[in-house]
């Protein structure tokens, strides 16, 4: 089974980061001012606009549902943005070079920085409460999310989705670590290719409440879903389903609703986006 596609969000400048929080959908793009859109989750009507201020760059956003807060990544000024929904900013510094991000159970922050291979684990005031270093066959880590819950004697709370490989990387990999980043658990992917079990640049992830894990395939522009084992995986979105390539998602979980940014890349370049959203 694939994903229907139920609406496409008009073409503009590059999208780096989907989010929703309720009956409302954010979208991330770089204008200088109204950079985070947002739209009805329901009629996908346009509602107002956010502006980031002090901005430099973006790489990725999330939300989080308890404080109801946007964080978003500028990796220029290595600094996370921190929005409430009214528009009201501050930010802190993160040192390394940030890119992914994601929110844990905890409300915490996690920060993927892909050169020094590490997750940062940060509060929501941008207070450092720990560092987890990638094992070393994680090259390029791009994005890493947190799992919660337990799975029969498989104890998954604590443990990390990380997605890794760039282009040139021998090795692309969706991976499940131990929570202490020690040690692969489980892992997909290896050589970089097109098979149903390869990846070619696998950019960012998105999990559903029983662990089933989403991932933008970018190169070979798909998405693949993954069983929470890694034992099977299948594609729910196609690349004829996708103008140009795909490099961050979001999911709804409550209406099961998958956002996917569809961004062009000419040139040597990304120069536009939209955000195509699927049933799934």
């Amino acid at each position: 089974m694939t994903g229907h596609l139920v609406h496409t969000l008009p073409e503009g400048e590059i999208v780096w980061g989907i989010a929703s929080l309720g009956d409302e959908v954010y979208v991330l793009r770089p204008k200088g001012l109204d950079d985070i859109e947002v739209y009805d989750a329901i009629t996908y009507r346009l509602l107002r606009c956010l502006t980031v201020p002090n901005s430099h760059g973006f790489a990725d956003m999330t939300v989080c549902e308890q404080y109801r807060l946007l964080y978003i990544v500028d990796p220029i000024v290595t600094c996370v943005h921190r929005l409430d929904l009214h528009g009201h900013a501050t930010r802190w510094a993160v040192i390394d070079k940030p890119y992914g991000i994601s929110v844990n159970a905890a409300h915490n922050v996690l920060l993927t920085c892909p050169a020094v291979r590490k997750i940062k684990e940060f509060s929501s005031y941008g207070d450092l409460l720990r560092e987890l270093t990638l094992p070393d066959d994680v090259i390029n880590p791009w994005h890493a999310i947190q799992l919660t819950s337990g799975r029969g004697d498989q104890m998954s709370s604590g443990q990390l989705l990380v997605c890794h490989g760039e282009a040139d990387d021998a090795v692309h990999r969706v991976c499940r670590i131990s929570a202490d980043c020690g040690h692969a658990v489980h892992s997909h992917g290896g050589q970089r290719g097109s098979a149903t079990g390869q990846y070619n640049v696998p950019r960012h992830l998105a999990v559903d409440s029983n662990e089933f894990v989403f991932v933008a395939d970018v190169n070979n522009r798909r998405v693949t879903l993954l069983s929470p084992t890694f034992d099977h995986a299948r594609h729910v979105v196609f690349g004829d389903k996708l103008k140009w390539r795909p490099r961050r998602l979001h999911l709804d979980t409550r209406r099961r609703r998958l956002y996917v940014a569809d961004n062009e890349f000419k040139d040597g370049e990304i120069c536009a986006g939209r955000v195509v959203v699927f049933s799934v």
